[in-house]
């Protein structure tokens, strides 16, 4: 029998000895990922603002393209005659693809769904579009993205009752769907999505389903879209004690600081949001103490960095001041913005890794809330948890 080569291999190289925080390396058909990782989001197969190169350059290893727009524009016939979404917008490292999937919450006026998929009127011109399982994979087959997602059948995070359940046992269905209609398992790795809404049984049944398929990771989805940041914690942790732990868990579209640190206690390896790129346009630059937004009035005279401990470009380049002069008003400063908030994502991430690494990652977490809460009035869902990974707040 012939021996099929995997595309992706997980490696854990060190585990923190109080909470379920690990790093690894996962190495995939284009590009090794140091985990846990931030993935910053290209919806169009592209960061708003930024070049390829440029993210090349702030040691970006992997970017999200999204298959619904993608899809419909510029479409399979152009995609297919690039050769894919690596030629198509010269990004050489790794890339990771959803499935249509969330269009069905955030174009859910759009969007008619039944067990056949997702009937959708485009955005662009009204047409009708079916995204069935086999379609969602066909699209992501062509765009050639090293990690796909399922189709799932995504409900919003806050709704209750019998909806929910449906759609969880749903997405079970769509998942085989999907693994039988893939065309490429030597070059690309189909993750299923853990549903279930805010209720503990359907997530722990939906998980426990799912790992009996044979893929090379799981991501977690139908959170981070509105619920209680207690209800949205308990969810993580449920569903990471149930996942294997030797392969990669994603969270899909987590992105506050706060968010990354704990999740990445909670065990999780992956994480995307389009939160650094949105919030730079809108004028906010990232810092360990939360958001600077470069709008207010108290900027206009001051000449420091945005953050004076920060080696990016923007930082040490440009000034507070002429980043007020200019964020709203001219694109450049949505460009500079976003290499500073993708920069500090990642460095974000690299110091996770490291005191993961050195063993010191739950000092790390408590230096860096007690830096974002001086007067120690942690929230308490965050106490909450930390509590259940051991950790203590200072």
């Amino acid at each position: 029998m012939l021996q099929v080569k995997s595309p992706l291999f997980f490696e854990i190289f060190y585990e923190c000895r109080t909470t379920k925080a690990r790093t690894g390396r996962i190495t995939l058909i284009h590009h090794q990922i140091d985990t846990p990782v931030f993935m910053p989001v290209g919806t169009q197969g592209t960061l708003k603002g930024l070049l390829p190169q440029q993210l090349e350059q702030l040691n970006c290893q992997i970017i999200l393209g999204n298959t619904y727009h993608l899809g419909t524009r510029p479409g399979l016939n152009v995609m297919q005659k690039a050769g894919g979404l690596h030629k198509f917008m010269n990004w050489k490292r790794a890339l990771l693809t959803d499935s249509g999937g969330f269009q069905m919450v955030s174009l859910l006026e759009l969007a008619k769904i039944t067990e056949d998929g997702v009937k959708f009127k485009s955005p662009y011109n009204e047409s009708d579009c079916m995204l069935t399982p086999e379609h969602s994979i066909q699209i992501q087959n062509i765009i050639g993205a090293d990690i796909i997602m399922q189709l799932d059948d995504v409900v919003k995070s806050t709704l209750t009752g019998p909806r929910v359940e449906e759609a969880m046992y749903r997405t079970t269905r769509w998942l085989d769907r999907c693994l039988k209609a893939h065309q490429k398992p030597n070059e690309q790795s189909i993750f299923p999505i853990v549903q279930g809404g805010l209720d503990p049984k359907l997530r722990s049944e939906c998980a426990n389903q799912l790992i009996k398929r044979k893929v090379n990771g799981y991501a977690i989805g139908g959170l981070s879209g509105g619920e209680s940041k207690d209800e949205f914690w308990k969810m993580v942790y449920l569903t990471t004690n149930i996942l294997p732990k030797n392969k990669p868990r994603y969270l899909m579209g987590v992105g506050f600081a706060i968010d990354l640190i704990i999740c990445s206690a909670l065990g999780i390896d992956m994480f995307d949001c389009v939160f650094p790129t949105r919030t730079a346009r809108f004028g906010c630059a990232l810092v360990h103490t939360g958001q600077l937004n470069l709008r207010q009035v108290q900027y206009r005279k001051d000449m420091r960095p945005i953050d004076e401990s920060c080696e990016c470009n923007t930082c040490k380049t440009y000034t507070r001041a002429y980043l007020h002069h200019i964020v709203t008003v001219e694109t450049v400063a949505c460009h500079l913005l976003s290499i500073h908030n993708i920069a500090f994502q990642m460095k974000l991430m690299e110091n996770i890794r490291q005191s993961i690494k050195e063993q010191r990652f739950p000092k790390f977490i408590q230096q860096y809330m007690l830096d974002l809460y001086p007067n120690k009035k942690y929230p308490s869902w965050i106490v909450n948890a930390l509590k259940t990974v051991d950790v203590i707040l200072l």
